[in-house]
């Protein structure tokens, strides 16, 4: 169930060659590329076009009415509706909780005021296929809400009914989204990136997905916004000793796995017997497992147990890896937390499980996978403002910095950039004939 990868005894000093999944070249990209053309050639017609080929329904409104929500938000049982409010209100208290930049910055004379200023309109992407993820909604559009974002729009596949499902519609109520789509995967980022004769254009797009979604994201960044991050398919990199349970690092690799294929799943311990332990355990749980087939094909695919010589080697793995999730499952995490360089985000401690940082801890889940955990960051209120400085100079401050300003823009050959300067203290040095 679990490949073993011992790594013990290795040369530091020669690069770390590890196995990492495979999103599929050049074929997939090319085929999202096609859809994303003929989404922005057609518009709703080549949506329904790919809802008919890839989730077999056929679609005439491609937006759900708002009464849909209210009556998917009365339907759910009481105890989802108070799991959501719960998880919905831990997000929107941690978003607010972030310390404001200095709004004001003097120096020499030059006043530069901070601003940020919401985007307008933001595309939230909800998964679906092999599961529910109302969770996801709250994880992007909570956020966006937060920042001040005026109009959220959210993307959802259709279930064989035609609609996302009444979960995830719930959700949409909860956080409140202003519209909701009934269009799934990469035609759903083309849909928000370029517009629709349904859909009006985005100014940004954020949310999980599959390797086509993700791929989508990353080929429209430039017409929107679209955070680094490549999030794709779930990873989880869990570090163990003896003082945690085998079943407990067990069950937190197939929490990630089972998500479905092209993800990545991993033990990493300095213990032969916690590696058998866990490896057995997964084993075990996974032939009782719901949704086995879909834990199975991650881990067919990217699942190890790796043995290394001791933490410090352990961490040098996790590092490598760039993990959407690392789990520091040991007696002393402090140490190993110190060392952690590259990482989605951090769970420490036995009792600290992913799962809990998957809905209920307030930082958004969705993160960056296939190592962009190297550059790019948890999606936060940052990914819906912009930066905006307000630059005010006093006549002290321009007759400070006009010879350097002149210095420089002449240096780089763009004598109208000094002289805006220079006429400004009276020491011109050309002019239009």
């Amino acid at each position: 169930m679990l490949r073993t990868l011992d790594l013990r005894g290795r040369d530091r000093t020669a690069p770390l060659d590890l196995p990492r999944p495979d999103l599929g070249a050049e074929g997939p990209v090319e085929q999202v590329r096609q859809i994303l053309a003929e989404v922005r050639a057609r518009g709703d017609e080549a949506i329904r076009e790919y809802a008919l080929s890839f989730d077999h329904v056929e679609l005439d409104e491609l937006r759900v009415e708002e009464a849909a929500l209210d009556k998917a938000l009365a339907s759910i049982s009481p105890e989802l509706r108070a799991a959501l409010e719960e998880a919905r209100d831990a997000i929107a208290a941690f978003h607010r909780h972030r310390a404001p930049l200095p709004e004001r910055y003097e120096r020499g004379g030059i006043a530069v005021t901070h601003y940020e200023l919401p985007v307008e309109r933001a595309g939230v992407y909800a998964p679906g296929g092999r599961a529910k993820y109302p969770s996801s909604v709250l994880m992007t559009a909570v956020p966006a809400i937060v920042a001040g974002v005026g109009e959220v729009a959210c993307c959802a596949p259709p279930g064989p009914d035609g609609d996302p499902p009444t979960e995830l519609l719930a959700a949409c109520a909860l956080a409140g989204v202003h519209e909701v789509y009934r269009i799934g995967g990469a035609q759903a980022i083309a849909a928000m990136a370029y517009g629709t004769e349904s859909v009006r254009k985005v100014d940004v797009i954020v949310g999980p997905g599959s390797k086509w979604v993700s791929i989508a994201q990353r080929e429209v960044r430039g017409v929107v916004g679209v955070p680094a991050a490549f999030a794709g398919p779930s990873e989880v990199v869990v570090i163990a000793d003896q003082a945690t349970p085998a079943e407990w690092a067990a069950i937190d690799i197939i929490v990630q796995a089972e998500h479905g294929p092209d993800g990545l799943a991993w033990l990493i311990t300095w213990s032969e017997e916690v590696a058998a332990q866990v490896t057995e355990a997964v084993a075990r749980l996974v032939a009782a497992s719901p949704r086995r087939a879909e834990t199975e094909s991650t881990l067919a695919a990217g699942g190890y147990a790796v043995i290394v010589d001791g933490p410090e080697e352990a961490m040098a793995v996790a590092n490598e890896i760039a993990p959407e999730h690392l789990e520091l499952l040991v007696a002393d995490p402090a140490p190993l937390l110190e060392r952690v360089r590259h990482a989605g985000v951090v769970f420490v401690g036995p009792l600290a499980p992913a799962a809990v940082g998957d809905y209920l801890a307030g930082p958004s889940h969705v993160l960056p996978t296939f190592a962009t955990a190297r550059f790019a960051s948890v999606l936060g209120v940052e990914d819906f403002l912009r930066r905006v400085h307000a630059v005010e100079v006093t006549p002290e401050g321009i007759a400070r910095v006009a010879g350097h300003v002149a210095a420089i823009a002449n240096a780089e050959g763009l004598p109208a950039h000094a002289e805006a300067a220079l006429l400004r203290v009276d020491r011109a040095t050309w002019s239009a004939p």
